[in-house]
């Protein structure tokens, strides 16, 4: 097989051998190995350290700018508007973390509902039922989360598209039908009411408390993300989200990538449902219906699939705009599906366009909006 054209771009996927895995028209040209010395680390192309620049003073700012507007909200902002900031911190978690699963590996799963759920479960249930404190609830929850989660990954590891998505739609209205009928161990319909976190021994009060601890998780989880995006991992991700066949064919281990995929995406879940509990103080199954896993699609597709920050932004405009029209659910729901029309129509590639046009420097190497 001949070398693709110096127009390819090489993604490292496994590390050694290398490929040229992506020309710049998206397409997966995975068919060339530059060495078979095992010593011999692929060198990165000029243009990509130029991008790696760019990524790093394009952005930047930009995320710090943001971090200090939310860090900021609580001290002039009434406690509904926290509230609110808090909502779209919690749905930023969820949003970045389902982006790992849809828009770096390509794996059309719609159980990210139903695992939020069972975060938010598990924790309030350690809370209430096991007496833990919720500094024990929400990891030992997160935990229980990624152990369903990995579950959910056994069928990904036969079935691929449509029959993957019908799959996690069965699981996400098992768990559904289990948050309500379970009356036992869940508390059934009505579910049920915790007492607020306490935060006096950091002198803060509750709703300031779980504000930032979901402000700092979320900077941590989104830091994280792009580490893995920019990991062998991230690489490893990409060539499967392209192409199976030509993932394995550089090395790339399926089942373990795709196990790696589910396992980060249930623990964002599990972190933001326990994180969901403790702002809400109460559970209830009607939280995590299927209009739910929508709502997380449209932020990841909005934000631009593969794109972790533009996951975040839409993550907080639409969280903004829901809240917006609470009361009027009709409008709620056909503002959702105009917003995610318009999106498909005009700007295919998600808010990481727009950012790339208004920042100069900033690129998002794995999104599918891709850098022009």
């Amino acid at each position: 097989m001949s070398r693709p054209s110096s127009s390819s771009w090489p993604c490292w996927c496994s590390g050694r051998p290398a490929c040229w895995a992506r020309a710049p028209d998206g397409r997966c040209n995975a068919m060339v190995t530059l060495s078979n010395d095992p010593s011999a680390e692929p060198s990165a192309p000029r243009a990509i350290k130029r991008r790696n620049l760019g990524w790093l003073v394009g952005r930047r700012p930009a995320l710090a700018v943001g971090v200090l507007l939310f860090a900021v909200l609580p001290l002039v902002a009434n406690p509904y508007q926290v509230y609110v900031g808090n909502l779209a911190l919690i749905y930023v978690i969820l949003a970045v973390g389902l982006n790992i699963l849809l828009g770096l590996a390509g794996q059309l799963s719609f159980a990210n509902g139903a695992l939020f759920g069972v975060g938010a479960y598990a924790t309030g249930l350690l809370r209430l039922d096991a007496g833990l404190p919720f500094w024990l609830a929400l990891p030992a929850g997160t935990a229980i989360t990624v152990a369903i989660g990995l579950a959910v990954a056994l069928p990904a590891l036969r079935l691929r598209g449509l029959y993957l998505a019908l799959a996690t739609i069965a699981f996400a209205q098992f768990a559904l039908w289990t948050f309500v009928h379970w009356d036992s161990v869940t508390h059934g319909t009505a579910g049920f009411v915790m007492a607020p976190v306490d935060f006096t021994a950091l002198g803060l009060r509750t709703t300031t408390g779980i504000y930032y601890l979901s402000l700092v998780l979320a900077v941590l989880l989104v830091a994280a993300a792009y580490g893995v995006m920019r990991s062998r991992i991230g690489r490893a991700l990409v060539a499967l989200r392209e192409s199976e066949v030509a993932a394995e064919s550089i090395a790339v281990d399926i089942t373990r990538t795709k196990i790696v995929a589910y396992t980060l995406t249930a623990v964002y879940a599990g972190v933001a449902g326990g994180l969901f509990a403790g702002l809400l103080n109460v559970v209830v199954p009607e939280s995590f219906n299927l209009f739910q896993i929508v709502l997380q699609f449209c932020m990841v597709v909005v934000g631009g699939l593969g794109s972790i920050a533009g996951s975040a932004i839409a993550a907080v405009l639409l969280i903004g705009m829901q809240e917006g029209l609470r009361g009027m659910q009709d409008l709620q729901e056909i503002g959702l599906g105009l917003l995610l029309l318009g999106m498909l129509l005009f700007a295919p590639g998600g808010l990481v366009q727009a950012l790339r046009r208004w920042l100069p420097g900033w690129t998002e190497p794995h999104s599918r909006g891709g850098d022009e």
